[in-house]
C-alpha cells in the first residue's frame, strides 16, 4: 500500500492546544459540528506531534472522507487555514494560520519541514500527518459539488426549440398562454421545460399547477417554479394528490377545522369532506361556518359528517347565500309547526331546522 503525507504547521507554535479566542468569539458561532470538531481536531494533533490522516479523522467522528475535506474546504475559504496539493492534486500539507499575528513567530514554524527529514533539529517544529491511500482512492482530491435535483439546468437554445416542436408540449404551452393571458418568452418556457424534464411533471399536472397558481392570484413563473418544487419535495405526482396536498395548507382548510373544534394537521378524510365542501359544493366559508357552528352545538361527535348532512341539504334547496339560510329555516320551522300543532304541546317554542339526537343515531347506526 502506498502512502503520502501532508504536513501541518502553524504560524505560532506551542508545546500545548491552545484555541484562539478569536476562533471562539468570531469563527465558532458560524461553523458546524463536523467543521469545529474537525479544525480542534487538527490543532490537537498538531500540538502534539501525532500523525493522522483523513482516513482516521473520517474513523475518529463516524463521518465520511468526503465529509473530512468539505470541512477542510469549508476553513481554507474562512482564511484560517490553507490546503498544499502538489502535482497529482494530491493534499499534501496543510498549514494552520496564525490567528494572532501580533505574536511573533518562531523561525522554526515558519518552513513546512518536509516529511522525509527526519534530523532530531527539525523535530520539534515538525508535524508529519501520513496518509494511507488505496490504489483507487481519491481522498485527496476535493469532492464536487453534489448535483441539487430542484436546481434549474441552463438549458441549451437547441433544448428549447426540441421541447417547443413536441406536439404535446405545444398544446401545454398553448394552455398555459391561456391561463396566463400572455404570450410566453424564452425563460418561461424553459421554466415549464425544468417542471416537465428535470421535476418530471406529467402534462395534467403542469395543467393543474399553473390553474392552481393563477387561481390564487399567482402569474409569475418563478412563483409558479417553486410550487412545483415544493410539490416535487412532497413526493407529489398527480393532481389529485396535488389538490390534497394544497387543502392541507390553505388558511380555509384551518378555519373550517377551527370551526368544527379540531386542531392539527386535518387527516386526509376530513380534507376529503372540506374539498367537496368547497370545490363539489362550491360553498364559501361563511355557509360552511354556519354548518359548523349548529354542528359544535349538538354534538361532540361524528362532526364532519354533522356539518356534512346540514350542507348536503343547502346544497340540494339551492342555498348560495347565508341570508338564503334564515329564509329555509323559517319554512322549515313553518312546514314543521303545521304538522305537529295537534299533538305538539310546545310548539309555541322555536323549533331547530334539524333533529339532531334522529341524525347521531343514524350516523351511529351506519
Amino acid at each position: 500500500m502506498s502512502m503520502s503525507t501532508f504536513t501541518i504547521y502553524q504560524d505560532n507554535y506551542t508545546n500545548t492546544t491552545v484555541v484562539s479566542n478569536r476562533f471562539i468569539d468570531e469563527y465558532m458561532r458560524s461553523a458546524n459540528d463536523a467543521q469545529l470538531k474537525i479544525y480542534l481536531y487538527l490543532i490537537r494533533m498538531m500540538s502534539a506531534g501525532l500523525s493522522t490522516s483523513v482516513s482516521e479523522i473520517a474513523d475518529v467522528f463516524n463521518y465520511t472522507e468526503k465529509d473530512v475535506l468539505r470541512a477542510l474546504k469549508y476553513w481554507e475559504k474562512n482564511q484560517l487555514l490553507t490546503l498544499d496539493f502538489n502535482e497529482n492534486k494530491s493534499l499534501c500539507s496543510i498549514h494552520l494560520r496564525d490567528l494572532n499575528p501580533s505574536v511573533p513567530v518562531p523561525a522554526a514554524a515558519q518552513t513546512a519541514v518536509p516529511a522525509q527529514v527526519t534530523a532530531p533539529a527539525a523535530a520539534a517544529s515538525m508535524y508529519v500527518v501520513p496518509i494511507a491511500q488505496r490504489p483507487s482512492e481519491t481522498e485527496a482530491e476535493m469532492p464536487k459539488a453534489e448535483e441539487n435535483p430542484y436546481e434549474k439546468p441552463n438549458y441549451t437554445l437547441e433544448q428549447l426549440k426540441t421541447f417547443k416542436s413536441d406536439e404535446a408540449t405545444s398544446s401545454l404551452l398553448f394552455i398555459a398562454e391561456q391561463y396566463l393571458k400572455k404570450t410566453l418568452s424564452a425563460s418561461e418556457i424553459k421554466s415549464i421545460l425544468f417542471i416537465s424534464d428535470k421535476l418530471g411533471f406529467s402534462e395534467d399536472l403542469i395543467d393543474h399547477l399553473i390553474q392552481y397558481c393563477v387561481d390564487r392570484g399567482k402569474k409569475d413563473l418563478r412563483y409558479i417554479e417553486k410550487v412545483a418544487v415544493n410539490w416535487a419535495q412532497e413526493g407529489i405526482t398527480t393532481p389529485e394528490q396535488a389538490a390534497s396536498h394544497a387543502h392541507k395548507y390553505d388558511k380555509i382548510t384551518y378555519d373550517i377545522m377551527k370551526a368544527l373544534g379540531r386542531s392539527g394537521m386535518p387527516t386526509q378524510a376530513e380534507v376529503s369532506y372540506i374539498t367537496r365542501w368547497t370545490r363539489e359544493l362550491g360553498f364559501t366559508f361563511d355557509i360552511i361556518s354556519a354548518a359548523c357552528e349548529r354542528t359544535v352545538l349538538a354534538t361532540d361527535k361524528h362532526r364532519f359528517e354533522y356539518a356534512d348532512s346540514i350542507l348536503n341539504s343547502w346544497h340540494k334547496a339551492g342555498v348560495h347565500h347565508r341570508n338564503e339560510i334564515k329564509t329555509l329555516d323559517t319554512r322549515f320551522r313553518q312546514t314543521k309547526a303545521g304538522k305537529t300543532y295537534s299533538t305538539n304541546k310546545f310548539n309555541q317554542f322555536k323549533q331547530n331546522p334539524y333533529d339532531f339526537d334522529e341524525l347521531e343515531k343514524e350516523l351511529l347506526s351506519n
